[in-house]
């Protein structure tokens, strides 16, 4: 049995940050994961994916992303139960909260924060003869680790941040990128469509809108693709064909723990991002609520808020001082006296 004062369900991002949110009020956590390693997805689909929005970081891959954000909690030494699923929750009498895995192991605390992103979750899969066929021999839906594409001819399908991004990032490794979307209108970010058509008009991507792959060709591994536009298709002689649909969520064993869903999302007070379940918190791309948006910046702020109701939860009568980061003569964060800094005296002589 594993006791702490948090379990939090997800050890992406946000559940990441919650850790440190949660040190900062002296609580401690443990985390469950079905992913092997920390960071969800960040880690398992895309690592090397550039990410623009995370603030004091004009770019930065998921995965040095990750590993910040593990530096960063490594002080207040979380607790991992990787590579199991959070399968059943159950509430004793006195409040504390059982949660158990696919493999059996329990763990107990008075608060749980789930931040499980998406939920468990499959690519959307375009609709092509024997396309299973050409899985992992031509045919990839993650992009792992970009340097297999270097100097090999790639085709990438999706109007979304994920085939834009990709195909920018393809392209400055030298990659031969060809965006093919359906519509002549993307969906992602601006300034990512600008840099996308900046790179096409520097011949450094191909870009076929409205376009769409109707047939895949090789007889051991992908050769080629049969491009669709203006009722002409034309085959592309290529080394991968990359489909960015996105993914399709799922909440697995979550949508059995009666918590008030909707659209495949867990509904939350905005206030602390409860649930309808005292003690049960939702945070990150896993919760939804009116103007929700789906950013790890916003899980950020959803996590410190949550540890803020988790510690009322968990030290009932007992007040909480908020306290800045940067302020000195506190109690250091891991444990030892931080000496405050002597002011500064100015002397003036006659």
């Amino acid at each position: 049995m594993i006791k702490t004062d948090i379990i939090i369900i997800g050890a992406g991002p946000t559940g990441l940050f919650t850790v440190f949110e949660a040190g900062l009020l002296k609580l401690k956590c443990h985390l469950i994961d079905a992913l092997p390693q920390a960071g969800g997805q960040c880690s398992e689909i895309y690592p090397k994916k550039p990410i623009y929005d995370i603030p004091g970081f004009p770019e930065i891959l998921a995965g040095d992303l990750t590993n910040n954000l593990l530096e960063q909690c490594k002080q207040f030494k979380p607790g991992f139960t990787l590579g199991e699923r959070a399968e059943k929750i159950s509430k004793e009498e006195n409040g504390i909260f059982t949660v158990t895995t696919n493999k059996g192991t329990e763990h107990q605390a008075p608060v749980v924060a789930i931040a499980g992103g998406l939920g468990s979750f499959e690519p959307r899969k375009p609709i092509l003869e024997n396309i299973s066929f050409y899985e992992n021999n031509g045919v990839e839906y993650i992009i792992k680790d970009p340097e297999i594409y270097r100097n090999k001819k790639v085709v990438i399908a999706g109007g979304g941040d994920s085939a834009l991004d990709w195909s920018i990032f393809l392209a400055n490794i030298n990659a031969d990128v060809t965006l093919v979307h359906r519509r002549n209108e993307f969906r992602g970010a601006l300034d990512s469509v600008e840099k996308v058509r900046e790179l096409k008009n520097k011949n450094q991507i191909k870009i076929i809108t409205p376009g769409q792959i109707i047939e895949l060709k090789g007889e051991k591994k992908l050769e080629s693709v049969v491009i669709s536009k203006d009722k002409i298709d034309t085959e592309y002689e290529v080394d991968h064909f990359i489909p960015l649909f996105g993914l399709s969520p799922k909440l697995g064993p979550i949508s059995n723990w009666g918590l008030e869903i909707e659209k495949n999302a867990i509904k939350v007070d905005t206030f602390d991002y409860q649930t309808n379940i005292k003690g049960i918190f939702a945070i990150g791309d896993v919760n939804t609520y009116p103007g929700k948006l789906k950013l790890i910046l916003c899980g950020f702020h959803e996590a410190t808020l949550m540890c803020q109701s988790a510690y009322k939860i968990i030290n009932p009568g007992k007040k909480n001082i908020f306290r800045y980061t940067t302020v000195s003569g506190i109690d250091g964060f891991d444990g030892t006296r931080k000496e405050a800094k002597k002011p500064v005296v100015q002397t003036i002589s006659n």
